[in-house]
């Protein structure tokens, strides 16, 4: 009887600790988050005629043509006249054309204060000091110009004409398309050393301290260190490669075997991705800047592509094509078979129709 009751007394409290040992049931909800948005689709590419393009300035040069930009000047070779010849960007005028040898080809480069040309007819390198342009703000006009240095022709060691960059305190040729890369000296304009690279080699960039040498006929880029010319890599890229140019972090080439172009990481030495854009054929040419990467070739005279997205963006057909160089914020097209174009890109990325 005792113990009954002592469980009596003792229940009252052994109750009010149960009901306090639980804290109250709040209802919650799950708040789930809402998807993340899909990217927007990719635009298709817009393929135009190029005379929905305006250019800025329409300049008379014609023929199998290559044009490069440097300092103050963009120059235009011209293969059939065998000349140099300045267009003024200030003005977008034409200078008096330079005889610079027999059938000059392939490429010209502005580098260490003269022109480099090629010659396909004599199977050498011409290097053509950069004459000096009239000063407007020259005070004593009794002042003789200074005299134009001759123009050099080196032949020793090259065997053959090609292409020619210029990186690393040096002149870079493919001096055989057997497979030889000869490294020049501007000092002395001698051949310093001579580098086995792929058969077939036919192009030519420098970037990341590296000359990327394309072979039309194996398919490849190969890799040259710009300090020990020793070969880093050669790399399995697109068919028939026809141009190179390195810039936005990365190397392309333009291959005309299937239409394609590749992309090449310099960090991993591996194609991260290849663009269709169904410009065919074995004359080309590639640049990369003002956001964009750009293609001439014939029958296109010009293609963009987005380094974003890497797709296709605009391409323009016309019956020019294959030369095209960028500088003073413009381009520079061999658009048509008699003429120059220089077009401001901004304009061709709002050309829409």
């Amino acid at each position: 009887m005792s113990g009954m009751l002592s469980f009596a007394k003792c229940a009252p409290i052994l109750a009010a600790t149960l009901f306090t040992s639980f804290a109250p049931f709040t209802p919650f909800t799950i708040i789930q988050e809402a998807p993340k948005p899909s990217p927007p689709p990719v635009p298709p590419p817009l393929h135009l005629a190029l005379t929905s393009l305006t250019p800025e300035a329409t300049i008379a040069i014609g023929g199998d043509r290559r044009i490069t930009t440097g300092g103050d000047a963009v120059w235009v070779l011209s293969r059939t006249a065998g000349t140099l010849t300045r267009v003024d960007p200030k003005t977008n005028t034409l200078g008096t054309p330079i005889t610079v040898g027999n059938e000059p080809c392939l490429s010209v480069l502005s580098a260490f204060g003269s022109l480099w040309t090629p010659q396909c007819g004599a199977k050498a390198l011409t290097r053509t000091p950069v004459p000096p342009t009239a000063s407007a703000d020259k005070t004593d006009k009794t002042e003789k110009p200074e005299p134009v240095k001759p123009p050099v022709t080196i032949s020793v060691g090259i065997r053959s004409a090609g292409p020619v960059v210029s990186g690393a305190s040096s002149i870079w040729m493919i001096t055989d398309p057997s497979g030889a890369l000869s490294r020049i000296d501007p000092d002395t304009n001698a051949v310093v050393a001579e580098i086995t690279v792929a058969a077939g080699s036919n192009a030519m960039a420098f970037g990341d301290n590296s000359v990327w040498i394309t072979s039309a006929s194996k398919d490849t880029l190969t890799r040259v260190n710009g300090d020990t010319n020793v070969v880093l890599e050669t790399i399995k890229i697109g068919r028939g490669p026809v141009a190179v140019a390195a810039g936005g972090g990365s190397v392309w080439t333009l291959n005309g075997g299937d239409g394609t172009v590749s992309r090449v990481d310099p960090k991993t030495n591996k194609v991260t991705q290849t663009i269709k854009t169904g410009v065919t054929g074995t004359d080309g040419a590639l640049v990369v800047g003002e956001g964009s990467v750009w293609l001439s070739a014939p029958g296109f005279p010009l293609t963009r592509i987005d380094p974003v997205t890497n797709t296709l963006a605009q391409q323009f057909a016309g019956p020019g094509g294959g030369a095209l160089a960028i500088g003073h914020k413009s381009l520079w097209i061999a658009a048509t078979p008699t003429s120059v174009w220089r077009v401001d890109p901004r304009r061709v990325e709002a050309t829409r129709k």
